[in-house]
């Protein structure tokens, strides 16, 4: 009988071999921007198959909906650049995406998701759908029926799960006909149209004083449906379902006086669904929608979360800069100066930079993407 040492090794080195095969592993590697390039030094065959094109798209495409948070795109008054989150050796470099664009001013990013940014064009009542990882740019004329005058308008961008290489727009805001309607439209560049507008009445208790959609607050997508913030008149949440192309109101869970104190989001509640956050009395609230056996919806408060100790701060001290979704974390500045991250499955709070500006020349756009950095496709 031979010994193990005697034994050929050509057996257990063969799936290693198979190019097929070694593609599903290479697949299955993190979606970070390190992991790509580093197997790529392996040895020709691994640098081979990541290089390949085919490859590289199929690796994004098996990430999309689990891709790491890569930074946050920062607007000021005038500028727009990247701040990058990831520590070595997947960070991106700050000036990895630039904006494609000069502010002036005159621009409003309307979101981030899937890995692309919708851009409102004011001056030129265009929307503008750009791919920072590709560098494409898709330019939208806004659709006739949305008031532009005395309200503004707000929007979404998202791909279809099987449709990698398409996305769609869903633009909302009031009637131009009528202010306490609310009106949405969606766009698809597999068809290059939009569609017929969908309506609903908005809650109003004073005529003169419109509610419409906030302008500071991004949407959230949870499900097959896309939320938005309402404030004005009513303060509430716009809903868009996807499947049935409507729109539709919600109360929120607790009284609001002000949207723009930044100490509310919607978001994706725990376990699923639609959730609600709000920052009071030193702590987070984590409120769920639930609907009961007789289909009668209401809300449900989960768990709070104590600001003091996860921080030395009290909830004047703190604001809710946004939700990213696939990582299912809050973004929040700290009257310190700091920007966290807050991971609520595991109750962590990390640090992600520094911000030495006032909170109120800001806005934060979590960018979550799969980056293949010093991969050519």
């Amino acid at each position: 009988m031979s010994s193990p040492r005697s034994r050929p090794r050509s057996s257990a080195a063969a799936p290693l071999d198979d190019e097929d095969l070694l593609s599903e592993i290479l697949l299955r590697l993190p979606p970070l921007p390190s992991s790509l390039p580093r197997a790529s030094l392996a040895c020709k065959l691994w640098r081979r198959i990541v290089s390949d094109p085919r490859f590289l798209r199929r690796f994004r495409e098996h990430h999309r909906r689990n891709p790491p948070l890569l930074g946050c795109f920062v607007q000021t008054l005038y500028t727009v650049h990247f701040e990058p989150t990831l520590e070595a050796p997947n960070r991106v470099r700050q000036t990895r995406f630039p904006f494609p664009i000069d502010t002036g001013g005159t621009v409003m990013i309307l979101g981030c998701r899937h890995g692309l940014m919708l851009i409102f064009l004011w001056t030129r009542n265009q929307l503008l759908v750009w791919d920072p990882l590709t560098g494409d740019q898709h330019r939208l004329d806004i659709p006739p029926g949305f008031d532009k005058e005395e309200t503004v308008i707000n929007g979404a961008v998202l791909r279809a799960p099987e449709e990698a290489n398409h996305f769609q727009v869903v633009l909302v805001g009031n009637s131009d006909i009528k202010l306490t309607q609310a009106v949405a439209s969606v766009y698809s560049s597999e068809t290059g149209v939009w569609s017929n507008l969908v309506s609903t009445l908005l809650p109003a208790d004073d005529p003169h004083v419109p509610t419409m959609v906030y302008h500071d607050m991004c949407s959230v997508m949870v499900g097959n449906s896309l939320y938005w913030l309402l404030s004005g008149n009513w303060f509430g949440i716009l809903e868009f379902n996807l499947d049935r192309q409507s729109l539709s109101v919600i109360n929120v869970p607790v009284e609001i006086i002000d949207v723009g104190s930044c100490l509310l989001t919607v978001m994706q509640a725990e376990g699923g669904g639609l959730g609600f956050l709000f920052i009071s009395e030193n702590c987070i609230q984590l409120w769920k929608k639930k609907t009961d056996c007789d289909g009668v919806a209401s809300w449900v408060l989960g768990r709070t979360v104590a600001l003091d100790k996860l921080l030395s701060m009290n909830s004047e001290e703190a604001r809710i800069l946004g939700f990213a979704e696939d990582n299912n974390v809050v973004l929040l500045w700290a009257f310190i100066g700091d920007i966290f991250m807050l991971q609520f499955k595991s109750s962590q709070l990390k640090k992600l930079f520094e911000s030495h500006h006032s909170f109120s020349w800001r806005r934060y756009y979590p960018f979550e993407g799969v980056y293949t950095a010093g991969i050519k496709s």
